[in-house]
């Protein structure tokens, strides 16, 4: 007989009991929900959250900072900071985020081959970082990132641009790719140029990319800006006769200083060979050399006009003293100072004018050596300029318990001691000044320096016109002369000093060193010619001209009054000039 089924029967309070447990999970999922997100002081709550998805997702980013612009004199940019884009890349996140495609796509934007794109992620396939393209223009960068590849994104910097290029190039100098100063002005005022970089929050996605700016933290302030004493046009001028000339004579280099007699300030400082500050992909190092600072050469006989200083100011000469020169040579103990010519009887005057060594030497001779020398340290030569200029050059004014004649003569001629370009310049703008001194400055100054009385005002006149001669038509610098100005000046054709001593006799440096106009100067401008090779190496020849066309057109931009009106030539220029000009 078959057993009847029992059909169970479930008590209808454990129906109820089960539902309500079930009810009630959605609830306390969502209490627990709310205590973790809500509560303040709940462990692992909002607060810990909170954090842990700002250390994920919320970064710290720094700001550059604009660096101090460089003008010249008159405000004409010299260097500018531009900004760029530095493109970088996270290969980590790349590796599992970045598609096939998207690598195609970026590689073809960057123009570089696919292979190449990929062997450098491998490289760097551990690392949350990687530099993909450094400083390029915002356009070029907006061109990549508008492709969203992931891991990609773009930090601004900033570049340094040089408007002048290769004319100011070594004077101003460069900075690295951190926009540090390197070379220059910009090395010698980096700190003053440098401003202070700021920082501010930023919220990040997984591929490194800005979502949005959250904070600021701290502004960057821009660095300092420098005004330099130098005329662009004056520069300009400069740095194109300069290279012309080098270039007519084959010349290994040159350089050009000018300077304003009124404040010590330096209206152009050119050099050559020169380079492009704003490619530096084939730079040489010697290019960046400020040869007119850095480099030193004895001056020979452009010191000639500080020895006749001494003389006069020993008493034992007057301007119109007479000295033989005959016959024309004169043997100092193991040493003949010989004269293209016999120049027979020669005034102080003469003996510049035809720049005698046998005059100098007799002049030299009669003097005390100690006084010829602390007229040439008096003048600036062996004391640093105090330029801050990296790598200027103190040169050397050496002394001596006591001094033999051939060693007496030929000091007092140039040769035993050496100076800079610049420091030429200082010791000729003490005779432009009547006799005071005053500091050099590559700066723009808002009022003059102090200067210093070091020598009489009255033989420094003295001396200017036996310039005036040595520049004039019976001179050895008759090329200086400019229209509407007077030039007082020294040629210098200098013996270069060989690598094991002693004198080459094929090697040369061509110099002129003068002052315009020669009663009331206002330019001192020095040129230096090292090896000319064209057949053609005295000063006259070499130097001499481009002293002419740079002081000229330098007197003419600043508006000069001229000071010779001979001539129907003369005249006419000027009014050709003022006629260009506008003027009445």
């Amino acid at each position: 007989m078959a057993k009847k089924s029992v059909k169970k029967v479930i008590p209808r309070w454990r129906y109820y009991l089960v539902m309500l447990g079930l009810a009630s999970l959605p609830v306390l999922v969502t209490g627990k929900i709310a205590q973790l997100q809500v509560m303040p002081n709940e462990e692992r709550g909002v607060d810990f959250l909170q954090t842990q998805g700002d250390v994920r997702a919320i970064r710290e980013e720094v700001i550059p900072a604009y660096r101090g612009l460089i003008t010249d004199r008159n405000g004409e940019p010299l260097a500018v900071s531009t900004p760029v884009i530095t493109l970088i890349a996270n290969p980590k996140y790349m590796q599992t985020a970045a598609a096939e495609a998207d690598l195609e796509r970026l590689a073809a934007a960057m123009d570089i081959s696919l292979a190449a794109l990929k062997a450098r992620l491998k490289h760097y396939r551990n690392k949350s970082f990687m530099r993909l393209a450094r400083q390029i223009s915002p356009a070029e960068a907006e061109k990549i990132l508008s492709l969203r590849i992931p891991g990609v994104s773009g930090q601004q910097e900033y570049k340094r641009f040089y408007p002048a290029g290769e004319v100011t190039a070594q004077l101003v100098g460069i900075t690295d790719i951190k926009d540090q100063g390197r070379e220059g002005m910009e090395l010698a005022y980096d700190s003053w140029l440098t401003g202070e970089p700021g920082s501010k929050k930023v919220m990040k996605d997984r591929a490194g990319r800005i979502i949005k700016d959250i904070s600021l933290v701290k502004p960057a302030s821009p660095g300092e800006a420098l005004r330099l004493s130098i005329d662009l046009r004056v520069q300009y001028a400069a740095y194109r006769a300069l290279k012309a000339s080098v270039k007519k004579h084959q010349a290994k280099s040159g350089s050009v200083v000018v300077l304003d007699i009124e404040t010590g300030e330096v209206l152009a400082m050119a050099n050559q060979p020169s380079f492009n500050p704003n490619d530096l992909s084939n730079l040489k190092s010697a290019a960046t050399r400020n040869r007119a600072i850095t480099d030193q050469m004895e001056p020979g006989s452009t010191v000639k006009p500080f020895t006749l200083l001494a003389a006069l100011e020993s008493g034992k000469f007057a301007a119109d003293t007479k000295v033989d020169t005959s016959p024309g040579y004169l043997r100092v103990t193991y040493k003949t100072f010989v004269d293209p010519k016999n120049y027979g009887v020669l005034d102080l005057a003469g003996i510049l004018t035809k720049s005698s060594q046998v005059g100098t030497t007799k002049v030299a001779l009669a003097l005390d050596p100690d006084a010829t020398r602390g007229m040439f340290e008096r003048v600036g030569f062996g004391e640093p300029i105090g330029s801050g200029f990296p790598g200027e050059i103190v040169g050397e004014l050496p002394g001596h318990r006591s001094w033999d004649p051939v060693t007496q003569a030929t000091f007092a001629f140039g040769y035993g001691l050496s100076a800079s370009s610049l420091q030429m310049a200082r010791a000729y703008s003490v005779l432009a000044n009547d006799g005071l001194r005053r500091e050099i400055s590559l700066v723009a100054l808002d009022e003059p320096p102090e200067s210093i009385r070091v020598v009489d005002a009255g033989i420094t006149q003295d001396v200017r016109q036996m310039l005036q001669a040595a520049a004039g038509a019976s001179g050895t610098g008759k090329r200086a002369s400019i229209d509407g100005y007077s030039v007082g000046g020294k040629t210098g054709t200098l013996h270069k000093v060989k690598a094991g001593g002693g004198y080459d006799e094929d090697r040369y440096m061509s110099v002129f060193a003068g002052l315009s106009p020669v009663d009331n100067p206002r330019l001192v401008t020095i040129v230096v010619i090292d090896e000319p090779q064209d057949g053609d190496y005295f000063g006259g020849l070499v130097a001499a001209p481009v002293f002419s066309e740079v002081t000229g057109n330098a007197l003419r931009l600043l508006q000069v009054t001229p000071d010779q009106l001979d001539g129907d030539r003369t005249i006419a220029s000027l009014r050709a000039l003022q006629k260009k000009r506008g003027d009445s």
